[in-house]
């Protein structure tokens, strides 16, 4: 069994990336399957890590939220070229708790409630026009006081099964660690490049 804890770790490499990063290090690619058997990948951000998971927000009418209901095991991908690093992730997500959910909407920049509110993500968009319309409508119906969570709006946390870290090395000897939880804890492993 390993010693090391491979989530502080993420959060270690994470933390590296804020401070190289030009943009937005908290990216990661959120692979999903749909029920035809197709895979589907987008950039999600991280908005929480801890010993329990990795979690993301979305809609829950969206294409990834309907694969990850029928379907919740997930692979995730960092990559920072700043750093030459990179972490890969599998695991099943699952349904955040509504006052956690609450709690984050709460945080996010009120345009970002609004732009919850107003977005049928993944849905057919007849003109920018029908957005923008939403957008004013949210915006006037919530003009005073807090926004609340929509109910279609939430979080999913990525239970890691697999961790592995890829640090970008000298004529493409690349280091790799693979790092795989069982009923005893986490063990590890060096890959070859």
């Amino acid at each position: 069994m390993s010693e090391v804890d491979p989530l502080a770790r993420v959060a270690d490499w994470l933390a590296q990336a804020r401070k190289h990063e030009p943009e937005d290090a908290e990216a990661m690619s959120l692979a999903t399957v749909g029920a035809d058997g197709r895979p589907s990948v987008r950039m999600v951000l991280v908005r929480g890590l801890d010993a329990r998971g990795l979690v993301f927000y979305t809609n829950l009418t969206s294409r990834k939220a309907r694969e990850l209901v029928a379907n919740p095991h997930v692979a995730l991908c960092f990559h920072w070229k700043s750093t030459g690093r990179q972490i890969r992730v599998e695991g099943p997500a699952s349904a955040v708790d509504d006052a956690e959910a609450d709690a984050y909407f709460a945080s996010r920049p009120r345009d970002s409630q609004i732009g919850a509110w107003a977005s049928k993500q993944s849905s057919q968009l007849k003109g920018r026009f029908k957005l923008e319309q939403r957008v004013a409508r949210y915006a006037a119906a919530f003009a005073i006081g807090p926004v609340p969570r929509p109910e279609f709006w939430s979080g999913f946390r990525v239970v890691p099964e697999r961790i592995e870290f890829w640090e970008k090395g000298r004529f493409r000897l690349h280091q790799r660690e693979l790092f795989e939880r069982d009923d005893a804890g986490w063990r590890s492993a060096r890959l070859y490049p």
